[in-house]
């Protein structure tokens, strides 16, 4: 691997790694306890693999995700597409990423108001803005080195974890007790770096290409390494502040994962610890925000008449407005969307790597994310709070419905139809 890889799996590991890294592992590991090892696997599967492919899986295509969407068929990419930048985006990603930030390295210091809050975002916003301008000047300044500042920062507080922190692990709770690993699999969704990968693989494809690197097999393979490196460093750190999540189990009760952490850092290192803990959020949330503008800004420029730099604007000023309604709000609304984008995104990703097997047909693409669809929409209504016992007890029925992946059997047998009938039902790609 040269240089060039390092600094853009860097530039990857701290896209990917904000506000729902660091929130969710130290739940997964409270929560799990006992079971740890079993759940943390679960939830690298669909926080780092899936990510990785995806990020990957964009350097088989000419130009961006739209083009995997579109093989189910064009008004569906242009829609779902657009749905995945604006859910990781304005509407829920970036303002999460900044309001995280806001709580876990300003609220420990100052007495949080909506003045502090309006005060912090409008800030964080501005250089967010000033940083996106460039993106190619973004990649440097990421990968070499604010990445490099955010990595000493985590491996700091993960060695003290692994020192200073001797209490046992507590029993699983109910919610991972009877199945660890697909509990883990389904918490992976809240990160959002599988779709979220959907949007930066591109930022990771033009950034070897303004390194010279053209061809689409050396695209593939450069990617991929980048991959690997981004793989690597998320495993490593998902791993060990799950850890100190398990940990605390002890130490009292937790609001959320932050609220996990800043205990930890102040068990471990006393107010330094607040201190130390504030930088890794503040970095972390800071470079993810970055990214998603960035994305956001080039994908919405190749569909609309405006401007780069118009876009990036709107999308920070959104960004701004949508995080001033707090953390609480943010996370309230985009849980449902993201049960129900999660699992189309993932049957997508995987028909890209299946897809010589079937030809690439049209056929095979709809069918299995329109049965896909189906069950996800289901599981997002029914975590926004909609009752619909008739339908419930039908999907009852499913396999794996109890472990939230009651959409995976209905996306092979849609799949199956499509390939059965797809010479009736719709035209294959060329290859």
């Amino acid at each position: 691997m040269n240089k060039d890889t390092f600094i853009i799996g860097f530039m990857l590991f701290a896209l990917f790694f904000g506000a729902g890294n660091l929130i969710y592992p130290p739940t997964l590991g409270i929560e799990s306890g006992t079971s740890y090892w079993a759940a943390i696997a679960g939830f690298v599967i669909t926080g780092v693999g899936l990510p990785i492919l995806a990020v990957t899986a964009i350097s088989f295509v000419n130009n961006d995700a739209r083009e995997l969407a579109d093989r189910v068929h064009p008004m569906f990419g242009l829609i779902f597409i657009s749905v995945v930048y604006l859910a990781i985006g304005p509407f829920f990603g970036i303002p999460r990423a900044s309001t995280v930030a806001y709580e876990m390295s300003v609220e420990p210091f100052t007495n949080a108001s909506t003045l502090s809050l309006f005060l912090f975002t409008t800030i964080f916003f501005v250089l967010v803005y000033i940083v996106s301008r460039n993106p190619s000047k973004m990649v440097d300044r990421i990968g070499q080195y604010l990445t490099p500042i955010l990595l000493i920062a985590i491996i700091a507080l993960c060695v003290g974890g692994f020192l200073l922190l001797d209490s046992t692990f507590a029993g699983p709770t109910e919610k991972y007790a009877a199945s660890p690993f697909f509990a883990g699999f389904v918490e992976g969704y809240l990160t959002m770096d599988a779709i979220g990968a959907l949007a930066f693989g591109i930022i990771v494809v033009n950034a070897f290409k303004e390194r010279g690197i053209s061809s689409q097999k050396e695209l593939v393979k450069s990617t991929l390494k980048a991959g690997i490196v981004t793989g690597i460093g998320l495993v490593t750190v998902y791993g060990s502040i799950g850890w100190i999540g398990a940990k605390m189990a002890a130490d009292g009760n937790y609001t959320n994962g932050g609220d996990i952490l800043s205990s930890a850092a102040n068990v471990m290192f006393g107010s330094f610890g607040a201190l130390l803990l504030g930088i890794i959020v503040s970095l972390a949330c800071f470079t993810t925000s970055v990214g998603l503008v960035v994305a956001c800004g080039q994908f919405f420029t190749k569909i609309t008449r405006f401007s780069y730099n118009w876009i990036i604007l709107l999308v920070t000023v959104v960004s701004f407005l949508t995080a001033n309604q707090g953390l609480n709000t943010i996370i309230s609304i985009s849980v449902p969307v993201l049960v129900f984008i999660y699992p189309i995104a993932i049957v997508l990703i995987l028909l890209t790597y299946t897809q010589k097997l079937f030809n690439q047909s049209k056929a095979v693409y709809r069918g299995s994310i329109l049965l896909t669809g189906i069950i996800s929409l289901y599981d997002g209504l029914a975590a926004f709070g909609v009752q619909m016992p008739a339908i419930t007890t039908a999907m009852e029925f499913l396999p794996f419905f109890e472990l939230g992946l009651g959409w995976l059997v209905p996306a092979i047998i849609g799949g199956i139809i499509g390939y059965l009938f797809k010479g009736t039902l719709a035209p294959s790609y060329s290859s």
